[in-house]
């Protein structure tokens, strides 16, 4: 017997999905420019009025910006991918939510205790954290020393193999970087912290799922001591 039941009308959305699907998987980057509005619903398709709401999203959300032409012309440019845009909402709804510290180290605790098992349970590649942790040892300031921190801790997130993840941890290290800088002039010394870069990446390295969570919360304790 035939399904009578009406198909669902594909909406703007899962334009919106197989837009930012395709973005990933052709590499594009800021600078190229995507199919003229009628190529894109040929190929995807759909309809025209479907593919131009869902590019009026990725306007409003800086993804793209539209050019009016024709030809080669024709068809929006690129300007940031969907991953960059999710990390810089993120970061701005962080810091209008006005957020505790506290609040803060909880969140990085149970994010980077799951991300550093995963990275050691899946064997990643642990060449970006190697590449934090010099420039760390070079820095010369309290402010530097953070940014390559920062990437220290992102590069955990990546590591994890969930893009969420990523994106959530850099919205929380640049909301919090000024804290993060603070934290650092108190401690003056950050051979402590080396030490607990070194024995996260020592663990991830080591394929050890359990030593490289307990390094984790091991670490952010000697970071932040007054909250734990």
């Amino acid at each position: 017997m035939s399904d009578t039941r009406p198909k669902r009308t594909r909406t703007f959305e899962d334009v919106l999905a197989q837009l930012e699907r395709r973005i990933a998987d052709d590499g594009l980057t800021a600078g190229d420019r995507l199919p003229a509005e009628r190529q894109l619903a040929e190929e995807l398709g759909v309809s025209r009025s479907s593919v131009r709401e869902a590019m009026r999203v990725l306007e409003t959300l800086g993804v793209v910006t539209s050019q009016v032409g024709r030809g080669p012309d024709a068809g929006a440019v690129l300007i940031s991918r969907p991953d960059h845009t999710l990390t810089d909402l993120l970061r701005l709804h962080l810091g209008l939510a006005s957020l505790e510290p506290r609040e803060v180290i909880d969140t990085r605790l149970m994010i980077e205790r799951w991300a550093a098992a995963r990275a050691a349970s899946a064997g990643a590649d642990t060449t970006a954290l190697a590449v934090a942790l010099a420039g760390m040892d070079a820095a010369r300031s309290a402010e530097e020393f953070v940014e390559h921190d920062t990437a220290f801790h992102c590069a955990i997130a990546d590591a994890s193999g969930n893009r969420l993840i990523a994106a959530f941890m850099r919205s929380l290290r640049d909301s919090m970087r000024r804290h993060a800088v603070e934290a650092v002039e108190q401690l003056g010394d950050t051979t402590v912290l080396r030490a607990g870069h070194v024995r996260i990446l020592a663990a991830i390295r080591a394929a050890d799922p359990e030593e490289a969570a307990r390094a984790v919360a091991d670490h952010l304790a000697d970071a932040y001591p007054s909250l734990f």
